[in-house]
């Protein structure tokens, strides 16, 4: 599911695709906060979420794309990049995609297979190489 070594670690397409484009960024070296790492570790750990952003807004066109840390329930550093796109159901726009119904978390249709997804994922690993190289 990595579809791109970063300088601070590896993009990966989501689990699931109900928000096409939804990505995870892990870092190289497991830690359990973004505070355990220096300052220009975490930097470049910021820095990378933005690009996979940049990424999902140049593939995938949504309205605006959320970044979440949290670690509360896993605890190690990854972030989420989630889309937001107009189409999704009105009530559900002003809140964080955690609110979602489990359904839409577990439902099989929106697992991530190549198949399905194997293609965007593609392109979002072209992309993010492409805005590494005038990023770095």
């Amino acid at each position: 599911m990595v579809i791109a070594e970063m300088r601070s670690g590896f993009a990966a397409i989501g689990d699931t695709q109900f928000l096409p484009g939804y990505c995870v960024l892990l870092p190289t070296k497991p830690v359990t906060s973004l505070e355990e790492l220096n300052f220009k570790k975490s930097s470049e750990y910021l820095l990378d979420m933005s690009l996979i952003g940049e990424a999902i807004l140049k593939v995938c066109s949504p309205r605006r794309v959320n970044y979440s840390i949290y670690g509360n329930t896993d605890a190690y550093l990854h972030a989420h990049v989630f889309p937001r796109y107009n189409w999704e159901p009105i009530e559900r726009i002003p809140y964080p995609v955690w609110q979602y119904s489990a359904e839409n978390w577990r439902n099989a249709k929106y697992h991530y297979s190549t198949e399905k997804h194997g293609e965007l994922r593609e392109k979002l690993s072209n992309m993010i190489y492409e805005l590494m190289a005038e990023a770095y």
